[in-house]
């Protein structure tokens, strides 16, 4: 769910995020519960509905955000072929295409401070041991904090390909995590600087 709230306007988007994320928690659910093939291609075709419903552009930038999963559905898919399971694999496969198109269909249509809300409100039955807005935060933090430490991975792993001509592999863990103490300590102090987590 690191993708960003789509800039296409749907109807999706006019719903609560609170109702939209209770909606995919009872779904994701229904999907484990679920062990017919069948009735889980129809909700991935209910999943393809909901997404042609934002429009083609919408739409495309959905079915975009699915591509990654292409190696774990080639690796089940492999798998279940070579045990000769292929009901099963398509069960495997279909739940994870739709539970991850589903996560990422709220989160195209869902605005990040709003589900931080949502987040808040649950952590309030721990605001005796930990401020919700602290939680809040930590999650908003994470979310964004993964997307950069990726890019800063890639261009880590650039670096080394101009300078060896030998693979990188664990080479860049060092560097790596150095630059994810300096980013972390450099929000620290920014936080610091307005005042604090709240």
């Amino acid at each position: 769910m690191l993708t960003l709230t789509s800039p296409v306007e749907t109807w999706a988007h006019r719903w609560p995020a609170g109702v939209k994320l209770a909606a995919l928690a009872v779904a994701t659910t229904g999907l484990f519960v679920v062990g017919s093939a069948w009735v889980l291609a129809g909700a991935f075709l209910a999943t393809l509905a909901l997404y042609l419903s934002g429009g083609g552009r919408f739409a495309r930038a959905g079915l975009r955000l699915l591509w990654p999963l292409w190696p774990f559905v080639l690796i089940v898919g492999l798998w279940h072929w070579w045990s000769r399971d292929l009901s099963g694999g398509a069960v495997v496969v279909l739940r994870m295409v739709t539970a991850v198109g589903l996560a990422n269909f709220v989160t195209m249509t869902t605005r990040l401070s709003d589900m931080l809300a949502v987040f808040e409100w649950l952590a309030r039955p721990l605001a005796r041991v930990l401020p919700p807005r602290r939680l809040a935060l930590a999650f908003a933090l994470v979310i964004r904090f993964i997307p950069v430490m990726l890019e800063r991975m890639a261009l880590i792993r650039q670096s080394w390909a101009a300078r060896s001509p030998r693979p990188a592999r664990w080479r860049v863990m060092v560097p790596a995590t150095l630059a994810a103490l300096d980013d972390a300590d450099r929000v620290a102090e920014a936080l610091r600087a307005r005042g604090g987590a709240g």
